[in-house]
Protein backbone atom coordinates (compact mmCIF):
# COMPACT_ATOMS: atom_id res chain seq x y z
CA UNK A 1 0.00 0.00 0.00
CA UNK A 2 1.59 3.25 -1.11
CA UNK A 3 1.75 6.56 0.70
CA UNK A 4 -1.14 8.23 -1.18
CA UNK A 5 -3.46 5.37 -0.32
CA UNK A 6 -2.61 5.66 3.37
CA UNK A 7 -3.32 9.40 3.34
CA UNK A 8 -6.67 8.92 1.60
CA UNK A 9 -7.67 6.20 4.06
CA UNK A 10 -6.80 8.41 7.08
CA UNK A 11 -8.80 11.31 5.65
CA UNK A 12 -11.80 9.03 5.07
CA UNK A 13 -11.66 7.75 8.66
CA UNK A 14 -11.52 11.32 10.08
CA UNK A 15 -14.43 12.45 7.92
CA UNK A 16 -16.41 9.39 8.92
CA UNK A 17 -15.87 10.05 12.65
CA UNK A 18 -16.85 13.68 12.17
CA UNK A 19 -20.05 12.65 10.37
CA UNK A 20 -20.92 10.23 13.18
CA UNK A 21 -20.40 12.99 15.77
CA UNK A 22 -22.62 15.43 13.86
CA UNK A 23 -25.35 12.81 13.49
CA UNK A 24 -25.27 11.92 17.18
CA UNK A 25 -25.46 15.57 18.19
CA UNK A 26 -28.42 16.16 15.88
CA UNK A 27 -30.29 13.10 17.13
CA UNK A 28 -29.60 13.96 20.82
CA UNK A 29 -30.84 17.53 20.30
CA UNK A 30 -34.05 16.30 18.68
CA UNK A 31 -34.65 13.87 21.54
CA UNK A 32 -34.01 16.55 24.17
CA UNK A 33 -36.30 19.01 22.39
CA UNK A 34 -39.01 16.37 22.09
CA UNK A 35 -38.63 15.61 25.80
CA UNK A 36 -39.07 19.31 26.75
CA UNK A 37 -42.04 19.86 24.48
CA UNK A 38 -43.79 16.71 25.62
CA UNK A 39 -46.15 16.28 28.56
CA UNK A 40 -46.13 14.42 31.83
CA UNK A 41 -48.74 13.54 34.42
CA UNK A 42 -49.09 15.99 37.34
CA UNK A 43 -51.25 15.63 40.46
CA UNK A 44 -54.11 18.17 40.74
CA UNK A 45 -57.07 18.51 43.08
CA UNK A 46 -60.15 16.55 41.99
CA UNK A 47 -62.29 18.31 44.63
CA UNK A 48 -61.85 21.58 46.58
CA UNK A 49 -59.32 21.02 49.37
CA UNK A 50 -59.73 23.29 52.41
CA UNK A 51 -57.22 23.77 55.20
CA UNK A 52 -56.73 20.57 57.19
CA UNK A 53 -58.29 18.28 54.55
CA UNK A 54 -56.86 14.75 54.52
CA UNK A 55 -55.42 14.13 51.04
CA UNK A 56 -56.55 10.73 49.79
CA UNK A 57 -56.32 9.09 46.32
CA UNK A 58 -59.99 9.86 45.58
CA UNK A 59 -59.39 13.61 46.08
CA UNK A 60 -56.62 13.92 43.48
CA UNK A 61 -56.23 13.15 39.81
CA UNK A 62 -53.40 13.28 37.28
CA UNK A 63 -53.54 15.47 34.17
CA UNK A 64 -51.09 16.12 31.35
CA UNK A 65 -48.80 19.07 31.95
CA UNK A 66 -46.10 20.51 29.63
CA UNK A 67 -42.72 19.31 30.81
CA UNK A 68 -41.21 22.72 30.16
CA UNK A 69 -43.75 24.39 32.50
CA UNK A 70 -43.89 22.08 35.48
CA UNK A 71 -44.65 24.04 38.70
CA UNK A 72 -41.91 23.72 41.34
CA UNK A 73 -42.91 21.18 43.98
CA UNK A 74 -45.37 19.29 41.76
CA UNK A 75 -45.92 15.53 42.03
CA UNK A 76 -45.78 13.23 38.98
CA UNK A 77 -46.93 9.98 40.63
CA UNK A 78 -49.28 8.80 43.35
CA UNK A 79 -46.44 7.02 45.17
CA UNK A 80 -44.50 10.28 45.30
CA UNK A 81 -47.47 12.26 46.64
CA UNK A 82 -48.92 9.64 48.99
CA UNK A 83 -46.26 7.23 50.25
CA UNK A 84 -47.70 4.05 51.70
CA UNK A 85 -48.74 4.46 55.36
CA UNK A 86 -48.00 8.21 55.47
CA UNK A 87 -50.74 10.85 55.36
CA UNK A 88 -50.62 14.38 54.04
CA UNK A 89 -52.94 17.33 54.75
CA UNK A 90 -53.76 20.54 52.89
CA UNK A 91 -52.24 23.63 54.52
CA UNK A 92 -54.22 26.11 52.42
CA UNK A 93 -57.19 26.13 50.07
CA UNK A 94 -56.57 24.26 46.78
CA UNK A 95 -59.17 24.68 44.04
CA UNK A 96 -60.32 22.04 41.57
CA UNK A 97 -57.70 21.30 38.85
CA UNK A 98 -55.10 23.35 40.74
CA UNK A 99 -51.73 21.54 40.99
CA UNK A 100 -51.03 20.01 44.39
CA UNK A 101 -47.65 21.48 45.37
CA UNK A 102 -45.32 20.56 48.21
CA UNK A 103 -45.59 24.12 49.59
CA UNK A 104 -49.38 23.75 50.00
CA UNK A 105 -49.49 20.41 51.82
CA UNK A 106 -47.87 18.94 54.92
CA UNK A 107 -44.79 16.74 54.86
CA UNK A 108 -44.94 12.96 54.74
CA UNK A 109 -46.71 11.70 57.85
CA UNK A 110 -47.06 15.20 59.34
CA UNK A 111 -50.31 16.78 60.51
CA UNK A 112 -51.87 20.02 59.32
CA UNK A 113 -49.73 22.76 60.86
CA UNK A 114 -49.79 26.44 59.96
CA UNK A 115 -46.23 26.64 61.27
CA UNK A 116 -45.07 25.04 58.01
CA UNK A 117 -46.27 28.13 56.12
CA UNK A 118 -44.43 30.71 58.25
CA UNK A 119 -41.31 32.42 56.88
CA UNK A 120 -38.24 32.63 59.06
CA UNK A 121 -38.72 34.94 62.07
CA UNK A 122 -42.50 35.31 61.64
CA UNK A 123 -45.32 34.20 63.95
CA UNK A 124 -48.95 33.11 63.54
CA UNK A 125 -51.32 35.15 65.73
CA UNK A 126 -55.06 34.49 65.97
CA UNK A 127 -57.61 37.13 67.01
CA UNK A 128 -61.37 37.18 67.54
CA UNK A 129 -63.51 38.94 64.95
CA UNK A 130 -67.21 39.09 64.08
CA UNK A 131 -69.16 39.00 60.82
CA UNK A 132 -68.92 42.79 60.42
CA UNK A 133 -65.29 43.31 61.40
CA UNK A 134 -64.36 40.32 59.19
CA UNK A 135 -65.71 42.09 56.06
CA UNK A 136 -68.77 39.79 55.92
CA UNK A 137 -66.75 36.67 55.20
CA UNK A 138 -65.09 37.89 52.00
CA UNK A 139 -61.56 37.88 53.44
CA UNK A 140 -59.68 34.76 52.33
CA UNK A 141 -56.27 33.27 53.15
CA UNK A 142 -53.35 35.13 51.54
CA UNK A 143 -55.34 38.39 51.45
CA UNK A 144 -53.75 41.49 52.97
CA UNK A 145 -55.61 43.56 55.55
CA UNK A 146 -55.22 46.52 57.89
CA UNK A 147 -56.10 45.92 61.55
CA UNK A 148 -58.03 48.71 63.31
CA UNK A 149 -58.64 49.05 67.04
CA UNK A 150 -61.59 50.95 68.54
CA UNK A 151 -61.34 51.75 72.23
CA UNK A 152 -62.47 54.09 74.96
CA UNK A 153 -59.61 55.44 77.12
CA UNK A 154 -60.00 55.05 80.90
CA UNK A 155 -62.11 57.89 82.23
CA UNK A 156 -62.97 59.08 78.71
CA UNK A 157 -66.43 59.74 77.34
CA UNK A 158 -65.79 59.10 73.63
CA UNK A 159 -64.30 56.37 71.46
CA UNK A 160 -61.17 56.48 69.31
CA UNK A 161 -60.19 54.35 66.31
CA UNK A 162 -56.53 53.86 65.33
CA UNK A 163 -54.72 51.84 62.67
CA UNK A 164 -52.92 49.17 64.67
CA UNK A 165 -51.19 47.24 61.85
CA UNK A 166 -50.94 47.72 58.08
CA UNK A 167 -50.57 45.20 55.25
CA UNK A 168 -50.88 42.04 57.33
CA UNK A 169 -51.11 38.71 55.46
CA UNK A 170 -54.02 36.46 56.42
CA UNK A 171 -52.98 32.83 56.90
CA UNK A 172 -56.37 31.39 57.80
CA UNK A 173 -59.95 32.48 58.47
CA UNK A 174 -61.73 29.97 60.71
CA UNK A 175 -59.70 27.37 58.78
CA UNK A 176 -62.06 27.80 55.82
CA UNK A 177 -62.93 30.70 53.54
CA UNK A 178 -66.22 29.39 52.15
CA UNK A 179 -69.10 27.14 53.11
CA UNK A 180 -69.77 23.84 51.35
CA UNK A 181 -72.23 25.56 48.97
CA UNK A 182 -69.62 28.14 47.93
CA UNK A 183 -71.06 31.10 49.85
CA UNK A 184 -68.70 33.21 52.03
CA UNK A 185 -68.26 31.88 55.54
CA UNK A 186 -68.79 34.35 58.39
CA UNK A 187 -65.56 34.10 60.32
CA UNK A 188 -65.13 34.18 64.08
CA UNK A 189 -61.32 34.08 64.19
CA UNK A 190 -58.52 35.24 61.91
CA UNK A 191 -54.90 34.09 61.89
CA UNK A 192 -52.23 36.55 60.71
CA UNK A 193 -48.58 36.27 59.74
CA UNK A 194 -46.86 38.89 61.92
CA UNK A 195 -43.55 39.69 63.57
CA UNK A 196 -43.10 38.83 67.28
CA UNK A 197 -43.67 42.45 68.39
CA UNK A 198 -46.82 42.73 66.25
CA UNK A 199 -48.11 39.52 67.82
CA UNK A 200 -47.76 41.20 71.22
CA UNK A 201 -49.66 44.25 69.94
CA UNK A 202 -52.52 42.05 68.74
CA UNK A 203 -52.73 40.24 72.08
CA UNK A 204 -52.85 43.54 73.99
CA UNK A 205 -55.28 45.15 71.54
CA UNK A 206 -57.84 42.37 72.07
CA UNK A 207 -57.99 43.26 75.74
CA UNK A 208 -57.95 47.04 75.20
CA UNK A 209 -60.74 47.33 72.60
CA UNK A 210 -62.48 45.87 69.55
CA UNK A 211 -60.58 44.83 66.42
CA UNK A 212 -61.79 45.32 62.85
CA UNK A 213 -60.27 44.26 59.53
CA UNK A 214 -60.03 46.38 56.38
CA UNK A 215 -59.35 44.53 53.13
CA UNK A 216 -56.48 46.01 51.11
CA UNK A 217 -55.76 46.07 47.39
CA UNK A 218 -52.84 43.71 46.58
CA UNK A 219 -49.52 45.53 46.21
CA UNK A 220 -50.78 48.83 47.62
CA UNK A 221 -48.14 50.77 49.57
CA UNK A 222 -48.58 51.48 53.27
CA UNK A 223 -49.84 54.90 54.33
CA UNK A 224 -46.94 56.57 56.19
CA UNK A 225 -49.30 58.95 58.03
CA UNK A 226 -52.31 57.57 59.88
CA UNK A 227 -54.64 59.65 62.05
CA UNK A 228 -56.73 58.89 65.08
CA UNK A 229 -60.47 59.24 64.46
CA UNK A 230 -62.83 60.11 67.34
CA UNK A 231 -66.49 60.92 67.85
CA UNK A 232 -65.74 64.57 67.16
CA UNK A 233 -64.85 63.65 63.57
CA UNK A 234 -68.34 62.20 63.11
CA UNK A 235 -70.00 65.30 64.56
CA UNK A 236 -68.11 68.17 63.03
CA UNK A 237 -66.07 66.82 60.11
CA UNK A 238 -68.37 64.54 58.13
CA UNK A 239 -68.91 67.16 55.42
CA UNK A 240 -67.72 70.73 55.17
CA UNK A 241 -65.41 70.62 58.18
CA UNK A 242 -61.90 71.99 58.21
CA UNK A 243 -60.38 68.52 58.34
CA UNK A 244 -62.51 66.85 55.65
CA UNK A 245 -63.82 69.41 53.09
CA UNK A 246 -67.19 68.69 51.50
CA UNK A 247 -67.04 66.97 48.06
CA UNK A 248 -67.96 69.24 45.16
CA UNK A 249 -70.72 66.85 44.06
CA UNK A 250 -72.46 67.12 47.43
CA UNK A 251 -73.33 70.80 47.06
CA UNK A 252 -75.31 72.36 49.86
CA UNK A 253 -76.26 68.97 51.26
CA UNK A 254 -72.95 68.78 53.09
CA UNK A 255 -73.52 72.07 54.87
CA UNK A 256 -77.09 71.10 55.74
CA UNK A 257 -75.96 67.73 57.06
CA UNK A 258 -73.20 69.31 59.10
CA UNK A 259 -75.68 71.77 60.58
CA UNK A 260 -78.11 68.93 61.34
CA UNK A 261 -75.62 66.77 63.20
CA UNK A 262 -73.53 69.47 64.85
CA UNK A 263 -74.16 69.73 68.55
CA UNK A 264 -75.18 73.37 69.23
CA UNK A 265 -73.00 75.26 71.64
CA UNK A 266 -74.82 76.36 74.83
CA UNK A 267 -75.82 80.07 74.91
CA UNK A 268 -74.23 81.82 77.89
CA UNK A 269 -76.71 83.26 80.42
CA UNK A 270 -76.88 87.10 80.49
CA UNK A 271 -74.96 88.65 83.30
CA UNK A 272 -76.80 90.81 85.86
CA UNK A 273 -75.71 94.39 86.08
CA UNK A 274 -73.72 95.05 89.22
CA UNK A 275 -75.49 97.20 91.84
CA UNK A 276 -73.98 100.68 92.21
CA UNK A 277 -71.76 101.04 95.20
CA UNK A 278 -73.00 103.31 98.00
CA UNK A 279 -70.92 106.38 98.70
CA UNK A 280 -69.33 106.39 102.08
CA UNK A 281 -70.86 109.00 104.47
CA UNK A 282 -68.56 111.94 105.26
CA UNK A 283 -66.79 111.62 108.53
CA UNK A 284 -68.32 113.80 111.29
CA UNK A 285 -66.17 116.38 113.11
CA UNK A 286 -64.74 115.43 116.49
CA UNK A 287 -63.99 117.38 119.72
CA UNK A 288 -61.34 116.16 122.13
CA UNK A 289 -61.83 117.19 125.80
CA UNK A 290 -59.01 116.87 128.37
CA UNK A 291 -59.76 116.32 132.05
CA UNK A 292 -56.54 116.21 133.89
CA UNK A 293 -54.46 113.48 132.27
CA UNK A 294 -57.44 111.85 130.51
CA UNK A 295 -58.81 112.81 127.12
CA UNK A 296 -62.16 111.96 125.53
CA UNK A 297 -63.36 112.45 121.90
CA UNK A 298 -66.93 113.54 121.07
CA UNK A 299 -68.57 113.68 117.60
CA UNK A 300 -70.49 116.84 116.96
CA UNK A 301 -73.19 117.74 114.44
CA UNK A 302 -76.13 115.73 113.02
CA UNK A 303 -78.35 116.27 116.03
CA UNK A 304 -80.20 119.30 114.81
CA UNK A 305 -82.76 119.71 112.03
Amino acid sequence: MNRQTMIALAVAVVLGLFAVFIANSYISGREQKADLTGTTKVAVAAVPLAYGTDITPDKIKFVDYPKASLPPGSFTSAAQLLPEGKKRFALMTISINEPVLASKISGEGQGASIAALLPEGMRAATVRINDVSGVAGFIQPNDSVDVLITRTPPGGNQQFTDVLLQNVRVIAIDQEAKNSDGTPKLARTATFEVSPIDAQKLALAQEAGNLSLVLRKPGEANNPVVETVSNNDLRYNMYGGARYPAPASVGNYGAALTEAITVPKPTPAPRRAAAPKKKAAPEKPKVEVFRGTQSNEYKVGGYGG
